[in-house]
């Protein structure tokens, strides 16, 4: 077999040692006898066997000249450092190997037989260029540095990977350009400077089979797993989202254990929260804690004995445990972490602080489940890996931070994403008027000319019905006293016990009758101050002991009350807010994708939402009213979507208490402008003019149709309020389209509202919402249908 068939390369390779055979003709008129003998010896060898000067490229030579080749390359192969070095003879971008030392042949046999020789970290795509840089500097003498470390990668008899670095020497290697070989100008030379990757400009300059390789390299080998270790620990800890990646820690693991030799050896971490000086599980993919095993949170006390808690925290340095059941034995449940060691089944570990200047940040925490196998010699491995660590910790945390200052932005102010690029441009400017040593001034945030949008699910009845559970839970609480207090008056008669039972029938009996603003707080202060304490005294009771157990027992810690009722009431309120913010946030990515506008929303008893849609806040040059058309088109339909999800969790149960909702939207046709109030965190509106738009928007949905005690919003129904007769034709065309969809009935109505402080003339459209039972089901209701079906 030829060494050159299938590999396509400028070079045409034949194995030959005249360059090696050279230097052996200067050493003949050596002084020293030896040397001149031993060089008589190999001209002898070349002598009588010339293809070993002229070269050959068949396989086969090796094993015909195997005796003289060996004999010509005893020097570079010395049988006294045989079992020392690792060394090989071979040829550029080939893994057979045809001369190698005794240390090497041993490598590759502990290796085991399925073992392939290859070199991890040469693209394959790459060796064409790599051997057309080589003969620019050998037969062009452009100065080109194109080396870089090469590595082997074998495994030793544990399975435990080692690393190689490769150096090669050249000396014995001549390259020679054929007659159709095209000659190499300053201007290729300049061309392919900048065109690394473009194969087939490095074809074109270096045709295949153009350049004769004649000779042989030498490869000194060196093991260098310490170093590579060190690196790939660095590697892996460079980037982001690492805690995310499933392969992270089992790579992790692998360089530990390569670094230390082992192959049994896992690697966990822990935090440590210095606000309340416990450690903590850090999450992500795969990563463990065997200092908190299943635990999330635990005090570092708790943690640790008073010695390690020492060496760990106070003077941030090491220690190893190399026998864990010897320690359990001597300390027993005195060495928490001792303990959790050996309920893991874990016989040797190692625990390093991840610390810098300010104190300890966390615990790299190394274990085995073999005993003595990691101890207090080869943990000051860790010496040159813990700065890395520490690096990547202070980095992660750093992110952290920033993703908590994210997260509190997001869920606690109202910075929007579409108007976060202004905050962000005053930020820089803020700055960089610092830097300039002015004096730095974040400036008012204003979006001018911009169209308002809002609208409100609201949740009809709130108010009476928790009025109705609050009456429920007290007149349970209140019958409990009663019992309580009538049974104390049968075993001891005294009159007080007669008037606070007086006193429980008025409460009870102004609940059912005449609930008032006060009563709840009435009936509270009399629980609490005249009849907890006789509770208290009672307790001991025998005769009364169940009895006041059990309504102590009924009495929610929080409210410090019955919370029965009212707990399914805030629970229905919860899950209602819940349910529709989620859906109108899912939803507004799609409606960011058409346009983007500034959006927030709020949870009362229902879901509102502002957006504003407009020019300044795009910033750029691109606006058009027909956004602002569509985005009002965008959100009468979700309205109803969300209307329909509404109900489609009322007929599934999802509610613990059975609540309406009404929807509204309000219609404004003028742009306004609106700032960022740095003392609220939001946005207002600004001028007295653009000012009437809150006040409506405050007070519409209690408004009144004119002439009437009915309200404008109805449950079943979605109210649109203006005052523009441009504003009705506009969502009458939208009616109009939504009915072709069976979003909404044909039940249109447009009423006057009554006047309300400050603001007249003012008008709705109201249309029923169509219901579906799921989100295929194409089949519609009305409400009054779907009421009928909810209760039967």
């Amino acid at each position: 077999m030829d060494i050159n068939q299938h590999i396509e390369s400028p070079f045409v390779m034949k194995v030959s040692f005249n360059q090696l055979i050279n230097q052996y003709e200067k050493l003949i008129d050596s002084d020293n006898d030896f040397i001149s003998a031993n060089a008589n010896r190999v001209l002898k060898i070349a002598e009588e066997n010339p293809i070993l000067r002229d070269g050959f490229s068949d396989i086969s030579y090796f094993k015909k000249y195997e005796n003289e080749i060996e004999g010509i390359l005893q020097d570079s192969f010395s049988p006294l450092l045989t079992n020392n070095e690792i060394k090989v003879a071979t040829m550029p971008f080939h893994s057979f190997v045809f001369n190698a030392s005794e240390r090497f042949k041993s490598i590759l046999k502990t290796a085991g037989k399925d073992f392939e020789l290859e070199i991890k970290n040469m693209p394959l795509d790459q060796t064409y260029i790599i051997a057309c840089t080589i003969i620019m500097n050998f037969c062009y003498g452009f100065n080109l540095n194109f080396k870089r470390p090469f590595l082997y990668e074998i495994p030793d008899a544990n399975g435990i990977m080692r690393y190689y670095k490769i150096l090669y020497n050249a000396d014995f290697v001549e390259i020679l350009p054929k007659r159709n070989a095209p000659k190499i100008t300053e201007k290729d030379f300049e061309e392919l400077l900048d065109n690394f990757e473009n194969i087939d400009l490095w074809k074109e300059k270096f045709p295949p089979n153009t350049y004769e390789f004649k000779g042989f390299i030498i490869s000194n080998i060196f093991d260098v797993t310490d170093d590579q270790s060190i690196s790939n620990i660095k590697s892996s800890l460079i980037g982001e989202d690492k805690r995310k990646d499933e392969g992270f820690m089992e790579n992790f693991h692998e360089i530990f254990r390569s670094l230390l030799g082992l192959k049994d050896v896992k690697v966990g971490f822990s935090i440590y929260n210095d606000d309340e000086d416990t450690f903590e599980r850090v999450y992500g993919v795969g990563i463990n804690s065997y200092l908190l095993d299943n635990i999330e949170t635990k005090n570092c006390s708790d943690s640790l004995c008073d010695w390690s808690y020492n060496r760990l925290l106070k003077e941030n340095k090491y220690f190893s445990i190399s026998d864990v059941n010897k320690y359990y034995n001597k300390s027993g449940k005195n060495a928490p972490h001792i303990e959790i060691l050996h309920n893991q089944g874990i016989q040797s570990a190692i625990f390093a602080p991840i610390a810098n200047e300010e104190g300890l940040m966390g615990i790299l925490e190394i274990v085995s489940e073999k005993p003595r196998v990691l101890n207090s010699i080869n943990a000051n491995k860790l010496i040159d890996v813990m700065p890395y660590i520490v690096s990547a910790v202070e980095r992660s945390k750093s992110e952290e931070e920033n993703l908590i200052e994210a997260i509190i932005q997001k869920e606690c102010t109202s910075i929007h994403s579409s108007v976060h690029w202004r905050f962000e441009k005053e930020a820089r400017q803020y700055i960089k008027d610092q830097f300039n040593g002015l004096e730095p001034n974040f400036h008012e945030i204003v979006f001018e000319n911009v169209y308002p949008l809002y609208g409100q699910i609201d949740i009809k009845g709130s108010s009476e019905a928790r009025n109705s559970a609050t009456q429920k839970d007290l007149t349970l609480q209140l019958n409990a006293i009663k019992d309580i207090v009538s049974e104390a008056a049968r075993l001891n008669n005294l009159p007080i016990y007669e008037q606070y039972i007086y006193q429980a029938t008025e409460f009870l009996n102004s609940l059912n009758n005449n609930f008032q603003v006060d009563s709840e707080q009435r009936i509270s202060s009399f629980i609490k101050d005249d009849i907890e304490p006789i509770l208290e005294h009672l307790k001991d009771n025998d005769e009364l002991k169940d009895l006041i157990n059990n309504y102590f027992d009924s009495i929610n810690d929080q409210t410090d009350s019955v919370y029965h009722f009212r707990k399914k009431y805030d629970d229905t309120i919860t899950i209602i807010n819940r349910e529709m913010a989620y859906l109108i946030d899912q939803k507004q990515t799609e409606a960011q994708a058409m346009y983007p506008h500034y959006f927030e929303r709020y949870k009362t008893d229902g879901v509102e939402h502002n957006m504003y849609i407009g020019e300044s806040i795009t910033k750029e040059n691109s606006f058009n009213p027909i956004y602002l058309y569509n985005l009002r088109l965008w959100q009468l339909q979700i309205m109803c979507e969300m209307e329909n999800t509404y109900y489609q969790m009322q007929t599934e149960s999802k509610f613990p208490v059975h609540l309406d909702v009404a929807s509204m939207i309000l219609v404004f046709n003028q742009p306004l402008s609106i700032s960022f109030r740095m003392d609220e965190k939001q946005f207002d509106v600004d001028g007295t003019y653009n000012a009437r738009y809150e006040i409506v928007k405050k007070r519409v949905d209690k408004a009144f149709i004119k002439g009437t005690t009915e309200r404008v919003t109805q449950k079943g129904k979605i109210s649109i309020v203006y005052s523009q007769r441009s504003d009705e034709r506009e969502y009458l065309r939208y009616i109009k389209f939504l009915q072709s969809k069976n979003y909404l009935d044909n039940d249109v109505e447009i009423v006057e509202l009554q006047d309300l402080q400050a603001v007249t003339g003012l008008k709705a459209i109201r249309v029923s919402v169509l219901y579906h039972k799921s989100d295929n089901d194409k089949a519609y209701y009305t409400y009054d249908d779907l009421m009928k079906e909810i209760s039967s």
